[in-house]
């Protein structure tokens, strides 16, 4: 007696058709969660009030790229790390030179390359001295004499009588600041990467259907 035994369709071409279904359920499952989580992230940055500019920082990223793999890993980062992790941590922040730390008030105006201005691009725009005032209780501060323009900024005054000169707060001097946490970058993380097993089966299903 002869026996025979024959497997119709082939199981070598199942499995690698298997294997290749994985491979994109994987790929995809990465990608959709790398961008969820990307999206999410720019969504907690501009709700905190810290705009748009900010929150196109985040990028994500698909490895390996160009083909599907069972080993496909999505990266998601900021282009502005130490921006945005200060905002995740709160961290306490000090002088570098162990002094004070100089807090514009809206005096001040801002910097003409943008963002915080310093005292002294500030006394070199407007010609004007800063002066120190110790305070007992409270910051100290740095004011100048001159007068308020109507976008409420310090400038010199053109009063040859000193009508309408008054001391003016331009910066507020403190030792440390406290930044407050406003993000929670590690939330959004966790529920994304939890979410991965279950986009990798529908996934799955959905591309032998």
């Amino acid at each position: 007696m002869k026996l025979k035994l024959e497997i119709t369709p082939d199981l070598v071409a199942m499995m690698a058709a298997e294997i290749k279904a994985g491979e994109r359920a994987v790929t995809t499952a990465t990608r959709e969660a790398g961008n969820t989580l990307k999206s999410a992230w720019r969504a907690q940055i501009t709700g905190a009030g810290l705009g748009q500019r900010l929150a196109r920082t985040i990028r994500s990223e698909q490895y390996p790229k160009g083909k599907p793999s069972l080993n496909a890993a999505a990266l998601v980062w900021s282009k502005a790390p130490v921006i945005v992790g200060a905002h995740d941590t709160g961290p306490l922040i000090r002088s570098k030179s162990g002094f004070w730390l100089t807090i514009p008030t809206p005096a001040a105006g801002k910097s003409a390359r943008g963002g915080r201005i310093t005292p002294g691009e500030w006394e070199r725009r407007t010609g004007l001295r800063l002066r120190f005032v110790y305070r007992r209780s409270g910051p100290s501060l740095l004011v100048a004499e001159g007068r308020l323009n109507a976008r409420g900024r310090a400038v010199a005054s053109r009063s040859k009588t000193g009508r309408g000169v008054t001391t003016v707060p331009i910066f507020m001097l403190v030792p440390q600041v406290k930044l407050r946490k406003r993000l929670d970058l590690a939330r959004d993380a966790e529920r994304a990467h939890e979410a991965v097993p279950g986009l990798i089966v529908a996934n799955w299903v959905e591309g032998k259907l």
